[in-house]
């Protein structure tokens, strides 16, 4: 079993600072530990810490491990959402990498169903990204990450629709066209209440659905050559903000693994 352990982003702090109540830690450094024990040290960098953030050890998450690449995160993004949810509430967490074609013993042990994510809390292994986002905001509420109830399912219908589409072998079957009438509905939101979803902080919201539009630009543009027009300019805005955001680097799957992971599904 492969892991990897990850401190907080020192870019990542700067996004919510006013949430923190903090304290200045020394200099901290990143190491990653591969199956057969080789560290990898990231270059050492100073950061401020939110008291909630001090754990005694990393939150253990397991993940789809990659298919392309060795000892590299894989392509779900209800996964991502899970690890945007920890960097952006800057806590420090160690991936498991589950090989999810070959599923080891000790993973079905503690997920019965065989899926993922999982994170261990209070010592019981949780499922869901539902069950574990929530349970992340109430166990360490700073800072806040909450949509209001009224704003949560902005843009909720986006991904079953790119999904039909991505799926579609009929061109004229309307499902490019339902799709894109839920961004141009996305699009005319963001125009009058972006830039985020909640407004001017990310939020859980966007947590979820920055990875599934993550996976819809490169699966569309790989398998039908289509991208999000240009008139919907609020969405590739929020879509460019949400990319560059350094917890969204740090958690997202190669271009590759996107690629392969919707594979079967268009093929099929």
């Amino acid at each position: 079993m492969s892991t990897a352990k990850i401190t907080p982003s020192a870019a990542s702090f700067a996004t919510s600072i006013k949430h923190l109540a903090g304290i200045q830690l020394p200099r901290l450094q990143n190491t990653i530990y591969t199956s057969n024990s080789t560290k990898f040290r990231a270059p050492r960098r100073a950061f401020t810490v939110s008291m909630a953030a001090s754990l005694d050890t990393p939150l253990e998450v397991c993940v789809k491990q990659s298919i392309t690449t060795p000892n590299k995160l894989g392509d779900c993004p209800f996964t991502q959402r899970v690890l945007l949810t920890l960097e952006e509430k800057h806590l420090p967490y160690d991936m498991k990498f589950v090989d999810l074609s070959n599923k080891p013993d000790w993973f079905l042990k503690i997920s019965p169903e065989g899926k993922v994510p999982l994170i261990k809390l209070d010592e019981k292994w949780v499922p869901d990204s539902d069950v574990i986002t929530q349970a992340l905001e109430e166990k360490f509420p700073e800072p806040p990450l909450t949509t209001p109830p009224e704003k949560a399912s902005i843009g909720s219908k986006i991904f079953p629709k790119f999904v039909a589409f991505l799926k579609s072998k009929d061109p004229t079957d309307g499902t490019e066209q339902a799709l894109l009438d839920e961004l141009t509905a996305f699009n005319d939101y963001l125009k009058e209440n972006g830039p985020f979803i909640n407004g001017n902080e990310v939020s859980a919201a966007d947590l979820s659905l920055g990875p599934k539009l993550y996976h819809l630009e490169i699966s569309l543009g790989h398998y039908k050559n289509w991208s999000i027009p240009d008139s919907l300019s609020y969405v590739k805005s929020y879509m460019e903000s949400t990319f560059s955001r350094e917890s969204f680097i740090n958690t997202r799957a190669l271009k590759e693994d996107v690629i392969e992971g919707w594979r079967p599904k268009v093929m099929g």
